[in-house]
């Protein structure tokens, strides 16, 4: 493994805001309604130097109202679901481990519907709600992962398999007690829906309480290469083993919390992505990190693309585009942890 070094952060960092930049310009001109990327390109130009004003109604409404703060969201989501993905592995020391395969999703939907049902109008009430559900599932997942005092990858994986069907039972119950209008939605939005974008004043406390937990789970980077080999030998390097699970399991839990509150669970962005960027750049985490930030953005953005291209003007689900890829992964990966 290449030893790390600013250089080759700033470079790796710079080479993936390329291909993201690119995939937001892929998904500004693809859909229903396609558009050139000449007027692209020079409408966005009209907005940069504020002449947002003699753009065509039709045209704003489309790219500016509609498709860019989908984007927007995407790479938000995609953002905080990799990076919790990679945490959860080098945490738990399991490949597989995900948000979403472990339940951590489907506890942040638990939580995140308990909200809607109680306080409905309340803004802040549903995020809260889905970090709370967030952060008992994975304590859960985790004391059940725990055999004689170690993790066991088997035990764990299995203990998150099982939380997440018997929330998935508990979610569809708390479906039967919501509203008419609340319900027509929420199947659709259990699967991954960016369709609704963020209000105002909920975007900027969404954007900073990602780039909170992803700066916190980034302190404990070097920490995370070291406690790989194993929590004892971790302590012996010099390790808090104790902080570092105290801010990772937060920090992760806050941005599956926040994912699942914007877009319902989106599943395997998790386990896709981190894999990928180990693949390509390594698994120093200093590095794994932020790549995996920008990967994850790349990967929601092609996603959300597909879904809203592929059977047009019929739109999928995110997660189900998502799941294509990342679901024959898991297969992949189980079978050759048990060789």
């Amino acid at each position: 493994m290449r030893p790390l070094t600013l250089r080759r952060l700033g470079w790796t960092c710079a080479a993936l805001a390329l291909v993201l930049l690119a995939c937001v310009v892929l998904a500004l001109k693809l859909g229903a309604v396609p558009i050139s990327v000449t007027d692209l390109v020079w409408n966005l130009a009209r907005v940069a130097i504020g002449q947002s004003d003699q753009l065509p109604t039709d045209y704003r409404l489309i790219v500016f109202e509609l498709r860019l703060p989908r984007i927007l969201l995407g790479i938000l989501v995609g953002a905080a679901l990799a990076v919790a993905g990679a945490s959860f592995q080098a945490l738990l020391r399991n490949p597989l481990a995900d948000p979403f395969v472990l339940g951590v999703s489907s506890g942040a939907a638990v939580g995140a519907i308990v909200a809607l049902i109680a306080a409905p109008r309340a803004v802040l009430v549903t995020p809260l709600g889905a970090f709370l559900g967030a952060m008992a599932t994975i304590a859960a997942v985790y004391f059940l992962g725990r055999r004689e005092g170690q993790l066991d990858s088997a035990t764990l994986l299995l203990g998150g398999v099982i939380c997440a069907s018997f929330l998935s039972a508990i979610i569809w119950f708390l479906m039967t007690t919501l509203a008419g209008r609340d319900l027509r939605g929420m199947p659709f939005w259990m699967m991954g829906d960016l369709s609704t974008p963020l209000p105002a004043g909920l975007r900027w406390i969404f954007t900073a309480g990602l780039l909170a937990g992803i700066g916190a789970i980034y302190t404990t980077a070097a920490d995370l290469n070291l406690l790989l080999t194993g929590e004892r030998e971790a302590i012996h390097l010099g390790v808090d083993v104790t902080r570092v699970k105290l801010v990772v399991y937060v920090s992760a839990s806050l941005l599956t919390a926040l994912a699942v509150s914007a877009s319902g669970a989106i599943g395997y962005v998790g386990l896709l992505v981190p894999h990928a960027i180990r693949w390509l750049f390594g698994s120093d985490y200093r590095l794994l990190i932020p790549a995996s930030a920008l990967g994850g953005a790349i990967a929601i953005v092609l996603a959300d693309t597909l879904a809203r291209t592929v059977v047009a003007p019929t739109e999928l689900p995110v997660g189900a585009m998502t799941a294509i890829a990342g679901a024959p992964l898991f297969i992949y990966l189980l079978r050759r942890r048990m060789q």
